[in-house]
């Protein structure tokens, strides 16, 4: 047991696997579940994925040894305004946000001095929210990124890596500003492409739009699952990651124009080149066994 009692703050897919994960391994000795919708409350203990539920996130924090923030990042400054004061000394705050530095720029100035902030982020989830959609497996091979602060205390730290590796995640340390960049170009940008390309579809004339549907390749079909994610999440992300999205976004509009260009022009060196290389990303993706999106077990 790692914890005696953990506030998880929002019950949507991350919030209710981390619970499920949480009780499936004994890691601590009391749940509690915040979050704004009563009726979410109410769920998650019909459920049995906490031992008490509450709208009231100054209450549900007191006497925590751990808070975790699994709301979208662009509410996380109201929500620390909202529990601080009831947070004891000594107490972790984490998180579970794939932003990291305006994270730490929004929660740090807001907590207590004898607080101790530990940023962190699972890569992992799927197109589906709610306490309901959670299952305790989908951490399980995943990586999850720490981005502790010069000042973080050391044991703060350990105890949040001994958590993600005790629900089977794979931990890793990182600098916040690293890991938005390489988020930027790993999930960020290729969401951003998913919400184009599907909301391009959408613009057709129906009849055009109905063969697409109907017609569907795998390519497209995998862009809508990326684009069924839940939008007032990546609104958030965009939006607190604009620096390093704009500027993935600013290379991939230069590849673009290049690989435009071959087209336009017939090189099929160029082509042929580019799709070779890429290839090589693929094969590293799956040597990694990190190709196939996280199931829940029968």
């Amino acid at each position: 047991m790692l914890f005696q009692r953990i506030a998880i703050v929002g019950f949507g897919l991350i919030g209710s696997s981390l619970a499920r994960a949480i009780r499936r391994g004994g890691l601590a000795q009391e749940i509690v579940c915040i979050d704004r919708a009563q009726a979410v409350c109410d769920r998650v203990m019909a459920l049995g994925l906490a031992d008490m539920a509450t709208v009231d996130a100054a209450l549900g924090v007191l006497d925590c040894d751990l808070v975790v923030l699994c709301v979208p990042v662009g509410a996380y400054k109201n929500v620390i305004a909202a529990l601080a004061s009831g947070l004891k000394p000594g107490c972790i705050v984490s998180d579970v946000g794939s932003v990291k530095q305006a994270v730490i720029d929004a929660v740090l100035p807001q907590l207590p001095a004898d607080v101790h902030f530990v940023p962190a982020h699972p890569i992992s989830g799927t197109e589906h929210s709610g306490p309901d959609a959670g299952f305790a497996e989908l951490f399980e091979g995943r990586w999850c990124i720490i981005t502790p602060l010069p000042e973080t205390d050391i044991r703060a730290m350990e105890k949040i890596v001994a958590l993600w590796e005790a629900i089977g995640a794979k931990a890793e340390i990182m600098d916040a500003r690293r890991h938005d960049l390489v988020l930027g170009i790993t999930s960020h940008l290729p969401h951003l492409i998913a919400y184009t390309i599907v909301g391009t579809a959408s613009d057709l004339e129906t009849h055009t739009k109905d063969d697409v549907i109907k017609f569907s390749a795998g390519g497209f079909r995998d862009f809508t699952r990326i684009a069924a994610s839940d939008p007032v999440m990546w609104r958030d992300v965009f939006l607190n990651n604009r620096e390093a999205v704009l500027e993935i976004l600013q290379r991939f509009n230069e590849d673009l124009t290049n690989l435009q260009r071959a087209i336009r022009y017939g090189d099929g060196d160029t082509l042929e080149s580019l799709f070779t290389r890429t290839r090589e990303i693929r094969r590293g993706v799956i040597q990694a066994k990190q190709e196939v999106p996280p199931a829940k077990k029968a």
